[in-house]
């Protein structure tokens, strides 16, 4: 079938095992397809691709899509009725939890037709651009030592789990090609992109039509509170959290009065409008090891510059919170370790507790650190092999190279040493970009110019950061200069 018919036969199979985005008191409208209440499957180019759209307007709050337990893919749901395949896993106690649900996974895929899924599973990405798909090529790309370190160990974690767990289909008499470790890849990105928290199962479940919805970063006025309730354990996270005025704070999960995973309008939608789901607190980093994704703009994207050992040592703040922000200010734990490192080490017990109520200590303390952090930002950025504007050309090119590479003559390719390694890598002749690339070639591209995007956003907050600091120093240089200038006068 078509992409077109795949759906249609999805969402015919979703109403009939009571998939509706009609509100549960009420009947679906139609057996022929879920959705049509509340939702529509729609396209959205630049901003997650498909996913669903509001056929009406929607209220904040209001519920928009339940999915009976019933038709959400567990381990439990899956070995529940293949007995050969628990009492295959049962011999292998020392699986984890998410190597399970992805052996389940493979071996539905594998029945084809006959698995009980098969609408739902023919539908699924062919392909995903998560951390443990990107080749060393790729990976070297972003450049930073811990995005690099990050992506190594994504790598060598999923060869790891796919060395353990191909024993059982091995045993099992799955075929050649589910046995593969690029098999084991689709299926671990599957799980690792598209599951969602239910209460039962830490390896939470994939959610047919209920994975349609793409991902929103969540705003600023929650997202602090999220922040410390939320913890990835290799699903998507969705937080129930009451706010005081009894809204819900999530956009869904599991409710057992209903025994179905409900979602809802985070806030009102005009019709057309692409409904989003907000599944916690993510930097871009994460975002792409665990889905695949970078976000444009995200509010909670976080920056990680070397810093001094003593600042490390002078406060209790954990390593993880002294970062720069989207905006280039410091996180309020770098903030006060900075001020407490720039106090001389016998006057910090006596101010140690203004430092933590975020107090300015004073106008020189500030204006060193601020000048400091530039310094460090500045030196970072030489340090990188290639500037911002060398990084926006890249991808301009590269942009062209998948969607106009009529447009583009062999000197501009071959003017950029990281395009020259990309052919090199891919094992394509200099003069490959003409044509279209071939398929494997084209997702590597893809997962170059993500590799790009990510080391782009991450020297654009440092640069921020040089600004921020400036004004910063400006102002207090000032206010410096005022009250010298003050004290002068008086002592006249």
């Amino acid at each position: 079938m078509d992409e077109s018919s795949e759906l249609e036969a999805l969402l015919r199979w979703a109403a009939m095992i009571g998939i509706s985005d009609s509100p549960s008191t009420l009947a679906p409208a139609s057996r022929t397809s879920c959705l049509g209440h509340s939702l529509v499957v729609s396209s959205f180019p630049i901003a997650g691709g498909r996913g669903l759209a509001a056929v009406r307007d929607l209220r904040k709050g209001e519920m928009v899509l339940r999915v009976p337990r019933s038709a959400l893919l567990t381990r439990k749901s899956v070995m529940g009725t293949d007995e050969k395949l628990s009492n295959y896993i049962n011999k292998y106690p020392h699986l984890c939890s998410t190597q399970i649900l992805t052996l389940c996974l493979l071996v539905e895929v594998s029945k084809g037709r006959k698995s009980w899924w098969y609408p739902y599973l023919v539908q699924l990405p062919r392909n995903y651009d998560t951390l443990e798909n990107f080749t060393h090529f790729e990976i070297q790309a972003f450049q930073v030592e811990d995005a690099k370190w990050v992506s190594e160990k994504a790598v060598s974690k999923a060869r790891s789990e796919w060395k353990e767990a191909v024993l059982v289909m091995q045993e099992m008499g799955l075929k050649s090609q589910f046995l593969s470790f690029r098999s084991w890849l689709w299926a671990s990105a599957t799980i690792s992109s598209r599951t969602l928290h239910v209460p039962w199962d830490n390896a939470g479940c994939l959610c047919p039509v209920g994975d349609l919805f793409n991902y929103a970063a969540p705003k600023e006025e929650y997202s602090s509170d999220a922040a410390s309730l939320s913890g990835h354990n290799d699903t998507t996270e969705m937080l129930d959290v009451k706010q005081p005025d009894g809204l819900r704070l999530t956009d869904g999960g599991y409710e057992d009065e209903t025994t179905s995973y409900c979602f809802y309008a985070k806030r009102s939608y005009r019709k057309g409008e692409q409904v989003l789901l907000r599944y916690g607190t993510y930097t871009n980093l994460e975002l792409l090891q665990h889905y695949g994704f970078l976000l444009d703009v995200n509010p909670n994207d976080k920056v990680f510059i070397p810093l001094d050992a003593d600042i490390y040592t002078a406060t209790s703040w954990p390593k993880d919170s002294l970062y720069i922000q989207p905006d280039g200010s410091p996180s309020f734990a770098l903030l006060c370790a900075m001020r407490l490192w720039a106090t001389p080490a016998n006057h910090r017990k006596a101010v140690r507790h203004m430092v933590y109520t975020g107090s300015l200590l004073s106008i020189e303390n500030e204006l060193f650190i601020m000048k400091w952090l530039v310094k460090q930002c500045q030196h970072f950025l030489r340090l990188m092999p290639t500037t911002i504007e060398e990084d926006n050309l890249l991808l301009a090119l590269i942009n062209r190279m998948l969607d106009q590479p009529s447009t583009l003559d062999g000197d501009e390719i071959q003017s950029h040493k990281e395009l020259n390694g990309f052919f090199q890598a891919n094992c394509l002749a200099g003069s490959a970009f003409k044509s279209q690339l071939p398929a494997k070639a084209k997702r590597s591209l893809e997962r170059l110019k993500l590799s790009i995007g990510w080391r782009l956003g991450y020297k654009t907050i440092i640069l921020h950061c040089i600004s921020y600091c400036k004004r910063m120093s400006e102002g207090l240089s000032c206010q410096y200069d005022s009250a010298v200038s003050e004290n002068r006068s008086n002592m006249r």
